[in-house]
């Protein structure tokens, strides 16, 4: 039998990792493109005349859009290869950054952060895309997490760095300089990145348009249809979605705000988070490399910890909470990031090599859809109970726990499924990419799945023809 999943491919030499390397850089400046208005959201609501509702259509735009490409950006990676996605990423990021720093007009601004994140949406999944291509199964989770660290430091750059730049040289050169690195990151990856990726013949007939259309919708099909996929969705969108809310938006103002931190003290708790996050990635890459088993459940930890800690705060500790104890629970939560980079490694075992960009896009979307919808939320709490106050800012953070809430739940159902899906394989002495050993009293029984595709035996690879 065999088994289905990504590719082992070939163990990456040192021509592999430069190629990763500079693959990576690219993610590097689109995730400081992405939380470079964390700093300025407030700077933002005075250039532009906003309320905090307007404010967060910002992040509806750009983390939205985000959200809508994964699916597109991964058939587009599996046609295209990842340099040549790459190359337009950053020219696409560059352009938006660069408008962003002209304009004062409030929908211009919005157009600019709309065009960032199509532009953002295409670098995680190539680095994916790349990774998977060239090295084995087991050092898979260890670089995707390195590549979220590496992420985590752009973070870093949009924090204090970046505060600073704005604060001294004002917001055009803060904003062109960030746009200039993406536009030089273009002409590096289409000079120095060779993924060996052959560019399709063009689709010139309505036929082939036609044709072309249908494989796209089969693979999207195929792979939403997988359970492993849909366990690696809800894992992202339950552990990394009020993590991405609080970087790209909503952290710094309700520390400030919500909690009566400086703006200073805020940035630095936001770049101690990220910080922390950048630490934890490859021990948690490290930890899923070498026992795939605690995957899941790591994800189920960090959810379930933010779950009950912004409840507390939210329901126990009044207008006021303790600013230490809010501080600690706001670095912590951040470790939602990397928590949620389980899902692609979710996804890469239980997926065909030909689909994977796919898969990878469709888990990429559950947590940003999730962040948006924590990021508008947040925003109509504010505007309903009269602005950002800290009685207004302590109950937005239940958008926070009843969306993360959900996702909770959804992983549970999901993981049970899995589980029992593999224990349908295993009985039947098929090889599973993770085996189920003990078998506890929340486990679903295999027959209650009925005739569902596992991609463990080779089906789904059929179904995209």
């Amino acid at each position: 039998m065999s088994e289905v999943s990504a590719p082992d491919g070939r163990e990456g030499g040192r021509g592999a990792l430069a190629g990763w390397g500079l693959a990576v850089s690219v993610y590097f400046l689109a995730v400081f493109h992405r939380s470079s208005l964390g700093v300025a959201g407030l700077i933002a609501e005075h250039r532009f005349h906003i309320t905090p509702s307007q404010l967060s259509v910002f992040v509806l735009l750009q983390v939205g859009v985000y959200a809508a490409m994964q699916v597109p950006t991964g058939v587009l990676v599996d046609r295209y290869g990842p340099r040549r996605v790459l190359v337009v990423a950053s020219l696409l990021m560059g352009s938006a950054q660069l408008l962003f720093s002209l304009v004062s007009s409030y929908p211009l601004a919005l157009l600019a952060r709309a065009v960032l994140g199509c532009g953002d949406a295409l670098t995680f999944i190539s680095v994916l895309r790349y990774t998977a291509g060239h090295f084995s199964a087991r050092r898979f989770p260890v670089l995707v997490t390195v590549t979220a660290m590496v992420g985590t430091l752009g973070n870093i750059m949009a924090t204090l760095p970046l505060a600073a730049l704005l604060r001294h040289a004002g917001w055009f050169t803060g904003y062109s300089v960030a746009a200039g690195l993406s536009l030089l990151a273009a002409l590096l990856v289409l000079l120095l990145l060779n993924d060996h990726a052959v560019a399709p013949a063009p689709l010139r007939e309505v036929a082939q348009v036609r044709e072309g259309l249908g494989a796209v919708r089969r693979r999207v099909v195929t792979a939403w249809g997988l359970p492993g996929t849909r366990l690696g969705f809800w894992a992202h969108f339950a552990s990394g979605s009020v993590s991405t809310a609080f970087s790209v938006l909503w952290g710094l103002p309700y520390l400030v705000k919500g909690v009566g931190y400086s703006t200073t003290t805020a940035s630095l708790l936001l770049l101690l988070g990220v910080l922390l996050a950048a630490g934890v990635s490859p021990v948690i890459g490290t930890a899923i490399g070498r026992h795939p088993v605690v995957r899941i459940p790591i994800a189920l930890v960090i959810t379930s910890f933010s779950v009950v800690a912004w409840a507390v705060v939210s329901l126990g500790l009044g207008d006021h909470p303790p600013r230490g104890l809010v501080g600690v629970l706001f670095v912590l939560t951040l470790l939602g990031g990397p928590g949620s980079m389980v899902a692609f490694a979710v996804a890469r075992d239980y997926n065909p090599a030909a689909i994977l960009g796919t898969a990878s896009g469709v888990v990429n979307v559950g947590g940003f859809l999730a962040a948006v919808i924590i990021a508008m939320g947040f925003g109509w709490v504010l505007d309903a109970l009269g602005g950002s106050t800290p009685h207004a800012m302590r109950w937005a953070l239940l958008v926070c726990v009843g969306v993360q809430g959900v996702g909770l739940m959804r992983v549970v159902v999901w993981y049970r499924r899995v589980r029992a899906l593999i224990r349908r394989e295993q009985l039947v002495g098929r090889t599973v990419p993770v085996p189920v050993g003990r078998v506890y009293w929340w486990d679903v029984h295999g027959s209650m799945m009925g005739d569902v595709p596992s991609a463990i035996d080779g089906d789904a690879e059929s179904l995209i023809g």
